[in-house]
């Protein structure tokens, strides 16, 4: 089995800053991509910002130029830096690995999830 545990969610003024972080554990041989997805009340679930094992990363029009994602392999944890935040990032917001386990079946595996206020 595989576990991915999110951390860093939280209630922010607009304008501020928030840092996200997904850790994975368990079975795992190797990871694939690493992303971050959203889900606002109401709304479909959306891509955020994903980054593959190697080459460029990948981000929502919505998020560039405020949002960074960043990786540690050897930890299997991803992080999501979030600046400039406004009230329409609001949301749950979802790590989701692609994963090959050691018995070397691959499939993609979510967090639970980590709740983003951004309200003054």
């Amino acid at each position: 089995q595989v576990q991915l545990v999110e951390s860093g969610g939280g209630l922010v003024q607009p304008g501020g800053s928030l840092r996200l972080s997904c850790a994975a554990s368990g079975s795992i041989f190797r990871i694939n991509a690493m992303g971050w997805y959203r889900q606002a009340p109401g709304k479909q679930r959306e891509l955020v910002a994903v980054t593959p094992r190697s080459g460029s990363t990948n981000y929502a029009d919505a998020v560039k130029g405020r949002f960074t994602i960043s990786r540690d392999i050897d930890k299997n944890t991803v992080y999501l830096e979030m600046l400039s935040l406004k009230p329409e990032d609001t949301a749950v917001y979802y790590c989701n690995a692609a994963v090959v386990t050691t018995t070397l079946f691959s499939r993609d595996y979510w967090g639970q999830g980590t709740q983003v206020t951004v309200s003054s």
